[in-house]
């Protein structure tokens, strides 16, 4: 990996915290040069995939990336009838109309040899009651990555779908709740484990360096979807 991405400058979007900063993480080892965008927050680029002007704005300041990596998202996990249409946009502005603008507005000014990576997830593939908005935006999410793909060529575009990853998103969940579903998640994985950020930064970091590979979504889910 330190052969592809030293020297690299990269742009990750939400990369203050879980798997975005452990992806600022382990690209810096590498040797790539970072910067971390989000919607708020001292210290960042302020960049809300949900506010174009923002992305247009940092495109304009930014100068040229190598790659551009989203975490972005937006859940409106509710039963059908308790969705709210202002909250069903959000989430498809996070997971594809976002994506959508940063490639608008970076592509322009990224080398031939660069990429897009955004994430998608498991849930897109596995329906559940009360997941159908960010199920339908993560699946959607992969249909545009290989739309994408073909709109920007030379550049890469691909997209991870990771599954239940011990990432620090569920850590606002009671202690027993969040270790029941782990377990759960487990026993439905064919790895008989959850995944850690480092199963899903290691997948970053190969689809970043990976040069003859675009178009795709990458499941890191421990074969999650296949039970």
């Amino acid at each position: 990996m330190s052969e592809n991405l030293a020297g690299k400058r990269i742009l990750v979007v939400g990369g203050a915290r879980g798997i975005g900063a452990d992806v600022v993480r382990r690209t810096a080892q590498d040797g790539a040069d970072v910067v971390v965008a989000t919607r708020s927050g001292p210290g960042h680029v302020r960049i809300d995939v949900t506010d174009e002007t923002t992305i247009a704005r940092a495109a304009r300041s930014l100068g040229t990336f190598d790659h551009v990596v989203s975490t972005a998202s937006a859940h409106h996990d509710v039963p059908l009838p308790d969705l709210e249409h202002d909250k069903i946009q959000a989430a498809f502005s996070a997971k594809v109309i976002g994506p959508l603008l940063l490639a608008k507005h970076f592509a322009p000014r990224m080398p031939a040899g660069g990429s897009f990576l955004f994430f998608s997830g498991i849930v897109g593939w596995r329906p559940k009651a009360g997941t159908v908005v960010k199920g339908t935006a993560n699946a959607a999410l992969a249909a545009l990555v290989t739309h994408l793909a073909v709109e920007l060529a030379p550049l890469r575009v691909n997209a991870l779908a990771p599954g239940i990853t011990d990432s620090g998103t569920w850590d606002r969940l009671p202690d027993e709740r969040r270790l029941a579903l782990y377990d759960g998640a487990a026993a439905a994985s064919l790895t008989g484990r959850v995944g850690t950020l480092d199963d899903v930064a290691d997948a970053a970091l190969w689809l970043l360096g990976a040069g003859w590979v675009t178009g795709e979504t990458v499941h890191v889910d421990g074969g999650s979807r296949h039970r």
